[in-house]
């Protein structure tokens, strides 16, 4: 398999965790948005969004979306609760992660790091991204007050999906000492075996 890829990436590091927990073989392809790469004919040739992270099978056929590609490669393992109920959960924290969370963690990190985004740190944008974010992580320390992961009882895609942009958040100015459930969470995400950086590209 295939995986085009940015090192900074959120979303990207998701598969790539992933994958690493499973001992999937893969080839790392770094197709930055950064530089344009990802408008880059070639590449949009094989995703019409331009946008990574992008996985291409053995067989050529490709699928986008990080948290699809997520499910996809949790199928049949443990990583994707085999109940029903537990895994409806993974799927309410997947659709939480990219329209709740995501969307102001991840974007004021990116406004407030890469220089490209820059001319997009208004302090409108700023304020908006922060109280959002942070309402976010509210909802998430809430839950885990009474909760050691996001989907039952054991780790799952719910946890990558959400780890991969909340583990960097303090990048973006959020005070995670300010969600103690969630810092522990943090904790028990990193101790679940084959745990690997996001800077890791296999």
């Amino acid at each position: 398999m295939i995986l085009y890829s940015m090192i900074d990436s959120g979303n990207c590091y998701k598969p790539r965790l992933l994958m690493a927990k499973l001992g999937l073989a893969f080839t790392t392809i770094e197709v930055s948005s950064h530089t344009g790469d990802t408008r880059k004919a070639d590449f949009v040739a094989k995703n019409p969004n331009a946008m990574v992270p992008l996985l291409e099978l053995d067989d050529g056929r490709r699928l986008a979306e990080s948290n699809a590609i997520l499910l996809y490669l949790a199928e049949g393992t443990r990583f994707l609760p085999a109940d029903r109920y537990e895994r409806g959960l993974a799927y309410q924290w997947l659709f939480f992660e990219q329209y709740s969370h995501e969307p102001y963690i991840a974007v004021r990190k990116a406004l407030l790091t890469f220089p490209e985004r820059a001319r997009d740190a208004t302090p409108e944008r700023l304020a908006v991204t922060l109280e959002r974010g942070n309402k976010a992580l509210g909802v998430m320390n809430k839950y885990l007050e009474h909760n050691a992961f996001f989907a039952g009882n054991a780790f799952s895609v719910a946890d990558i999906a959400l780890y991969a942009y909340t583990h960097t958040a303090e990048q973006g100015g959020f005070q995670l000492g300010a969600y103690p459930a969630v810092v522990t969470w943090l904790g028990r995400v990193e101790a679940d075996p084959e745990h690997v950086p996001i800077e890791w590209v296999g």
